[in-house]
C-alpha cells in the first residue's frame, strides 16, 4: 500500500523537527582549569556581582541560542554549558536570549558580593523553538553548574 503525498509531507516535517532537536550543537569551551575555577563559586569582590548563565539538558540540542547582558553579547549557548560574568552590583541588569521572533528578557537587580544563577531553557515553538530565562535559587544553581562546563565568550548571531 503506497503512502499518499500528505503522509510523506508529514513524515518529512517530523524528520526535520527531530533533527533540529536531537542533534548536538557545540560552542568553544574554556579550559578545564578555568571551568573548575568558576565552579569554586567564589564571591565576587568589590562592587561586583557574579552572574552564571547556563543551559542544561538536551532539548533543542541542535540549536544554539544567543545570550546578552545589558545588550552586550556574551555568546551562543549549547546544551550542558555555562558562562560566568561579573556585573556591577546594586544595579538592574537585563539578561536576554533569542527566541523565535524576538529576544526574551529577564531583568535582575543584583547586590554586590553575591552570585546569581540564570537558567536558559528551550521551549517548543511554532517553527524552530525558542528559549527563555529564569532565575534559579543559589543551591539549585550550584548543583546544576557543577555538572556543566564553562564556555568561552563568543559572538552572537545578531
Amino acid at each position: 500500500m503506497a503512502l499518499g503525498v500528505e503522509m510523506y509531507k508529514k513524515l518529512a516535517l517530523i524528520t526535520l523537527a527531530l533533527s533540529l532537536f536531537a542533534g548536538c550543537a557545540s560552542v568553544p569551551m574554556a579550559s578545564k582549569e578555568d571551568s573548575n575555577k568558576a565552579k569554586a563559586f567564589n564571591l565576587p569582590s568589590g562592587d561586583n556581582a557574579g552572574l552564571y548563565i547556563y543551559r542544561a539538558g538536551g532539548l533543542g540540542g541542535a540549536l544554539k541560542k544567543d545570550v546578552w547582558i545589558d545588550d552586550k553579547c556574551v555568546g551562543e549557548t549549547a546544551p550542558n554549558m555555562f558562562f560566568y560574568e561579573t556585573v556591577k552590583g546594586g544595579e538592574e541588569h537585563k539578561i536576554s536570549t533569542e527566541s523565535e521572533f524576538s529576544p526574551n528578557d529577564l531583568v535582575l537587580k543584583t547586590d554586590s558580593g553575591k552570585n546569581y544563577f540564570v537558567k536558559q531553557y528551550m521551549k517548543m515553538g511554532v517553527f524552530v523553538g525558542g528559549a527563555n530565562l529564569e532565575l534559579v535559587d543559589y543551591d539549585k544553581g550550584k548543583k546544576d553548574i557543577a555538572k556543566l562546563e564553562l564556555a568561552k565568550n563568543g559572538s552572537c548571531s545578531r
